[in-house]
C-alpha cells in the first residue's frame, strides 16, 4: 500500500474529504426535520441501503473510467476481494455499533468517543500496514480535533458498555476507510471502491433493513429526507471522499472528517435555532485548529516549492 502521496497533491484532497465531512455533517439537521416517527437506527440503515444501492449502480455507470492516480499495472485480486469483504463488515458494524452506542451511553459521549476516536484506530492501522508512524503534525491535529470533539459533546455521564460500543464504531470506521484506501491503491476508480464497499455492506444490512418499522415513508418528509440523506450524505459525499482519499492517506482522511461534528454543531444554531454553550464554542474552535493544521499546507515545504515555481518561470 502506498503511503508516499505526494506532498503537492494534499491541499487539494485534503479539501475534498472536508467537503464530504460538511455533507455527513447533514444527517443530524436532516433527521431533526424528518418525522418524528423515524428512529435513528431506521434512519441510519435505510441511508445506508439507500446509498450503497446508489454507489453500486453509480460504480456501474462508471465502471472503466479511469483508474486511481496511485494505480499498479493489476489490482491483486485477492487484495481487492479481502478489502472489499473487510470494508463491507465495516460498513455494517459501524451502522449497528454507533447507534447501539447512542442508545446506551446517550448522544453526547456516543458521538465524541466513536467520531474521535475513529482517526487515532485509522493511524494506528495504517501504521501496521505500512510501517510508517504518521508524523508529528497528524498527531497533533488529531489530539487537537479529538480534544474538541469531546469538549463539543459536553459534559455526560459515563456508561462503560455505551464507550465500549462507542469504540468499536470508532474501530468499524477505521477499517472501512482502510478498506477504500487499499482498493484505491489497487488500482479501483473512486466510485467503483465506494461501490464494493457499501455494496458488500448493503448485504450484510438488509437482514436488519427489513425488520425495522418504515412506517414513516409514507410521508413525503420521510421521503424527501431519506432521498436526501441516501443521494447526498452517502453518494456525493463518499465520492467527494474516494477523490480525496486517493491523494492523502488514511490517517489524515479520518482526522478530516472530524469536521463533521464541527458542520453539525454549526446547523444546529444555524437551523435548529440551538444555543450552544461557552464550551461548546470552545470545543468547536479546537477542532476548527485541529483541521487546519492538516489542510494548511506546511510553511517549511509550501515555501521552497513556491520559489522553485517562481524560479522555473522566470526561465
Amino acid at each position: 500500500m502506498r503511503a508516499d502521496i505526494p506532498r503537492r497533491r494534499r491541499p487539494a484532497g485534503a479539501l475534498l474529504v472536508v467537503a464530504g465531512a460538511v455533507l455527513w455533517g447533514t444527517t443530524g439537521t436532516s433527521q431533526a426535520l424528518g418525522p418524528d416517527a423515524a428512529t435513528p437506527l431506521a434512519v441510519g440503515t435505510t441511508r445506508l441501503v439507500l446509498g450503497g444501492l446508489l454507489l453500486v449502480g453509480w460504480a456501474i455507470v462508471r465502471r472503466g473510467r479511469g483508474r486511481s492516480p496511485d494505480a499498479g499495472a493489476v489490482p491483486d485480486r485477492r487484495r481487492v476481494l479481502l478489502a472489499g469483504l473487510l470494508g463491507g463488515g465495516g460498513v455494517a458494524a459501524y451502522q449497528l455499533s454507533f447507534f447501539a452506542a447512542v442508545d446506551t451511553a446517550g448522544v453526547a459521549l456516543g458521538t465524541a468517543v466513536a467520531i474521535g476516536s475513529s482517526p487515532v484506530f485509522t493511524g494506528l492501522i495504517e501504521w501496521a500496514l505500512t510501517r510508517r508512524a504518521p508524523g508529528r503534525r497528524w498527531w497533533l491535529a488529531t489530539g487537537l480535533a479529538t480534544v474538541g470533539v469531546a469538549v463539543l459533546a459536553g459534559p455526560s455521564r459515563l456508561v462503560p458498555l455505551g464507550v465500549v460500543l462507542a469504540l468499536c464504531a470508532g474501530l468499524s470506521y477505521a477499517t472501512y476507510a482502510m478498506a477504500a484506501k487499499v482498493l484505491l491503491d489497487e488500482g479501483l476508480t473512486g466510485p467503483t471502491a465506494m461501490g464494493v464497499v457499501f455494496g458488500s455492506g448493503l448485504v450484510l444490512l438488509l437482514p436488519v433493513a427489513v425488520r425495522l418499522d418504515l412506517g414513516w415513508l409514507a410521508d413525503p418528509a420521510g421521503v424527501a429526507m431519506l432521498l436526501w440523506l441516501g443521494a447526498v450524505t452517502v453518494l456525493l459525499a463518499y465520492q467527494l471522499f474516494a477523490a480525496g482519499l486517493a491523494t492523502v492517506t488514511a490517517s489524515t482522511a479520518a482526522t478530516l472528517s472530524l469536521a463533521e461534528p464541527l458542520t453539525a454543531a454549526v446547523l444546529g444554531v444555524l437551523v435548529l435555532g440551538e444555543r450552544p454553550s461557552v464550551t461548546a464554542g470552545v470545543g468547536a474552535g479546537v477542532v476548527l485548529a485541529g483541521l487546519l493544521l492538516l489542510v494548511v499546507p506546511d510553511p517549511r515545504t509550501a515555501v521552497p516549492r513556491v520559489r522553485a515555481m517562481v524560479r522555473t518561470t522566470r526561465r
